[in-house]
């Protein structure tokens, strides 16, 4: 499926408890249609005690925000191939 967003973009969240805040977004999952936004969605998991690490810990990992509730708010840097304008060839007639 196509996303109208892109990675670079800035979005503004247009509903849930996140509604009206401004953000990046860091990375799309199509496939899942989702968003991944810079300092947004951040969740604690707790990690199980094992063998690398004896004391078991808490990480913070990135939770998706689904594209329906996200709205393009400005269009990040394009490619810098992007924008060059060629020299048309104009014609007498």
């Amino acid at each position: 499926m196509k996303t109208f967003v892109r990675t670079g973009d800035t979005v503004k969240v247009i509903s849930g408890n996140l509604k009206g805040t401004e953000a990046k977004v860091v990375r799309v999952i199509p496939a899942e249609n989702k968003a991944l936004l810079e300092d947004i969605g951040l969740r604690t998991r707790h990690v199980r005690a094992n063998a690398m690490n004896p004391k078991g810990s808490k990480k913070e990992i990135q939770m998706g925000i689904d594209l329906s509730k996200l709205a393009l708010v400005k269009r990040g840097e394009a490619p810098k191939n992007e924008g060059k304008k060629t020299a048309k060839k104009e014609t007498k007639k």
